[in-house]
């Protein structure tokens, strides 16, 4: 039916133009989604902080709720996967909107409320994760329910497969990372975890491995470092040790270790197979137009862009209040991780990277924040260095303050001490890749 191949057509179009398509604004390179989302910030301003504030408490408020008095079968489905959360996570949301409440105040101990650290995450990245999930979660339905993941799943499996273990439609993820924000790719990859279409293995590695970083925050830590001229061998850099990691994580433990299950029990795997004598993309086509001629029309595309809203907006923003906040406290007010890199010293002075004990303190910082190592380097002279430990940062790609703290507020089946681990094999992968990708450029 024609009917079916526009709903498959014109739904992926646009969900492409808002997700995928690098548009140039005021100098930088965007998408249309992040774009959208920065308006509503300069729209909304400080305002955002209260609400961000509001939105924090009234889960922490509900979810203690519907643990003591509420029984789960009073509730729909999603409200209950929404609020009817264990007790560790119920004292996670509380303890976030402790953070939030006496942030927002200012009140308290200042190492909480700073604006290094709970004044960082309430006033600057709730913001953006604030709008961010706003529009991307009402939108996400175009890339999900009309049949563009079938596609791609279909074309690219040859390559994502063998290469890195995964589906081919984990494509769509990869891409809206890079162009947008590792945060819409670890959205998208939850989305699809729940829907059945990931396992438990593949979700933790797309999550772990291939929420990268913007071209746009490339840019904002290559600056950060002074070595903007630099930008292209810098790119190029961050690719290479990126690719070979991405390469070698899916097959090493602990992500190896997860098993292939999904999210519901006794689902079965979807068969990637291509029928004998089909193209790839002839197959991926037919198997997206059937997707598209499935799906239920705008009332459920409205309904789950707003599901979606509000499971991000309570389900990960506490999360992340909480974890960040913690995470940025031990890195600003204690010497545990310039006590972490003191191993460290060694191995920079055998890879003869000057200024070795300055880029040690930076290595394992950036598990809080992945600006800081940035921001303790600059003052660095050696250009070199500054170059590693700004490369180094962008691939390490899991922080607490963002993408870690989504992931753990996310479905994935990752905990904080598999997020650690995973970090930390991603820098030693890294670094000597970069550091000799270092050597030859300086």
């Amino acid at each position: 039916m024609l009917s079916n191949h526009l709903k498959f057509i014109i739904p992926s179009l646009i969900g492409i133009f808002f997700f995928m398509t690098p548009i140039s604004y005021e100098g930088s390179l965007t998408i249309p989604v992040a774009l959208l989302a920065n308006w509503l910030q300069e729209l909304l301003g400080d305002q955002l902080t209260r609400i961000m504030t509001v939105i924090i408490t009234v889960t922490a408020i509900l979810s203690l709720l519907f643990k003591l008095f509420i029984k789960k079968s009073n509730l729909s489905p999603f409200l209950n996967s929404l609020l009817h959360v264990s007790w560790f996570w119920t004292i996670v949301r509380i303890l976030g909107a402790v953070f939030a409440i006496l942030t927002y105040y200012q009140i308290g101990p200042e190492a909480i409320y700073s604006a290094a650290t709970g004044g960082l995450l309430l006033r600057d990245l709730l913001h953006i994760l604030f709008s961010v999930f706003l529009f991307a979660g009402l939108l996400l339905p175009l890339l999900l329910n009309f049949g563009l993941l079938e596609l791609f799943g279909t074309v690219l499996q040859k390559v994502m497969r063998p290469l890195f273990t995964l589906p081919g439609r984990s494509s769509i993820d990869n891409l809206a990372s890079w162009l947008g924000d590792g945060t819409i790719g670890v959205l998208l990859t939850s989305k699809q975890y729940e829907q059945g279409y990931y396992t438990k293995r593949e979700a933790a590695v797309i999550g772990t491995t291939f929420s990268v970083v913007s071209i746009t925050f490339c840019i904002v830590v290559i600056e950060q470092v002074h070595l903007e001229h630099m930008f292209i061998p810098f790119y190029l850099t961050v690719l290479a040790s990126g690719a070979v990691t991405a390469l070698i994580m899916p097959r090493i433990p602990p992500l190896s270790k997860i098993k292939d299950d999904y999210f519901r029990e006794n689902q079965q795997a979807f068969d990637e197979t291509i029928p004998e004598g089909r193209s790839s993309w002839g197959y991926g086509y037919e198997l997206a137009v059937k997707r598209a001629g499935n799906s239920k029309g705008v009332k459920q595309f409205v309904t789950e862009g707003f599901q979606n809203v509000l499971d991000m907006w309570m389900g990960v923003a506490p999360i992340v209040m909480t974890f960040g906040t913690i995470a940025l406290i031990l890195a600003e007010h204690t010497p545990l991780f310039t006590w972490l890199g003191y191993p460290f010293i060694p191995l920079l002075e055998l890879m003869q990277l000057p200024d070795a004990k300055a880029a040690s303190e930076t290595l394992l910082i950036g598990f809080a924040d992945m600006f800081l190592p940035a921001l303790l380097i600059e003052s660095v002279s050696s250009d070199l260095t500054r170059f590693v430990i700004a490369c180094l940062s962008v691939t390490q790609l899991i922080y607490m303050s963002e993408v870690g703290g989504l992931i753990l507020g996310s479905k994935i089946p990752v905990n904080i001490k598999d997020l650690f681990i995973i970090f930390l094999l991603r820098t030693l992968i890294s670094l000597p890749i970069i550091v000799v990708i270092g050597h030859i450029i300086f």
